[in-house]
């Protein structure tokens, strides 16, 4: 399962790689593409973090800084299709 859930993060990180490689070159775009680039393979570099916990609550919070970066790529998606960026 732990393998799974890594392969996943890392093909999500390249997923959203290749998405804002099709991004325009202007300003905002080349921002809001730095910023998902960043928490996404955050994502995927914080779960091997997690693997490594050295106690249960080691865990949870290595765990919770994963969420969180998936959860900041998914408002940065929202926002980079609803301003119409793709």
């Amino acid at each position: 399962m732990r393998i799974e859930i890594e392969k996943r993060l890392i093909g999500f990180s390249v997923s959203i790689i290749n998405l804002c490689s099709n991004l325009n070159h202007e300003f905002v775009a080349q921002h809001l593409s730095k910023q998902i680039i960043r928490s996404s393979t955050s994502s995927a570099l914080n779960y091997g973090e997690v693997q490594g916990a050295e106690s249960r609550k080691d865990f949870t919070h290595k765990a919770s800084i994963v969420l969180k970066e998936l959860r900041e790529t998914h408002i940065n998606l929202k926002i980079i299709k609803k301003a119409q960026l793709i």
